[in-house]
């Protein structure tokens, strides 16, 4: 029986893997808007590009894991109980950043039409789950499940979230020359983009390290991403007030480092 061997540069792989499956996505929902494709295809297939690193874990999986089913290690990464005060604790904190985004916005902005974008409960639902679908369920087992757990065995929680964190936010780079912004507005979005993407990937890191379930990354990243669609009003006001908010908290939560977590090794 032939032995699989480990690759040499798992993450590496997993990585630039997990880059191109979602940059040829990109290319095919471009190519099925340029023909005008039935806006049904082009969801699907964004949501689909949207699970790149869960499809990249899986296809080089036995590689990184010679001998380790994956359903066994799936499992693993939810098994662990999660603790009230830690889900809580987070949940807290991103509630408080939409809740004063929010306030910040309406004190700032002469519309009278800012608000939440989502009155009724049914198109509210509807778009928690659509926002779930298209990121937290797709993303967290390649970048915390996988990538940051590895990182960790090597460096500090701290130096492992910032990695994620940039790895994680430059995987997003198709969408920003989609985003609709041009020169001095596509900078400052890009940098918004990468300080609260960063900021937000510290945040994650410390409660998830708390836990070490997989529920807890995917949470916090719904909810993250959902507050960015829940708020009726200009996209770039939104990520000045959501963004700096996270860096605000993450600068805070490595001043306080609760536990240590973010500089012991796991």
């Amino acid at each position: 029986m032939k032995v699989k061997k480990a690759l040499k540069h798992p993450l590496l792989s997993f990585v630039s893997t997990s880059y191109v499956i979602f940059f040829v996505f990109f290319i095919f929902i471009g190519i099925s808007m340029i023909f005008g494709a039935p806006s049904s295809i082009t969801n699907l297939l964004q949501i689909i590009s949207a699970w790149s690193p869960t499809f990249a874990f899986v296809i080089l999986f036995r590689k990184i894991y010679p001998g380790l089913k994956l359903k066994d290690f799936v499992k693993d990464q939810f098994s662990p109980k999660i603790r009230f005060s830690s889900l809580s604790t987070m949940v807290i904190i991103q509630v408080m950043i939409i809740a004063v985004t929010l306030f910040l916005l309406t004190i700032t902005n002469d519309t009278q039409n800012l608000a939440l974008s989502f009155t009724g409960l049914g198109l509210l639902f509807f778009a928690f789950l659509d926002n779930l679908v298209r990121g937290p369920l797709g993303e967290e087992l390649g970048w915390r499940g996988y990538a940051l757990n590895e990182l960790q065995k090597k460096y500090s929680p701290l130096k492992s979230a910032l990695l994620v964190g940039v790895l994680w936010g430059f995987w997003h780079t198709p969408l920003w020359f989609v985003s609709g912004y041009t020169a001095v507005n596509l900078i400052k979005y890009i940098v918004l983009f990468m300080i609260g993407i960063i900021s937000f990937s510290i945040i994650m890191t410390l409660f998830y390290n708390l836990n070490k379930n997989l529920m807890i990354p995917i949470i916090s990243h719904q909810l993250f991403n959902f507050s960015l669609v829940l708020i009726k009003g200009e996209l770039l006001d939104i990520l000045v007030y959501v963004m700096l908010a996270y860096f605000a908290f993450a600068i805070i939560l490595i001043i306080i480092n609760p536990k240590e977590i973010l500089y012991k090794k796991t």
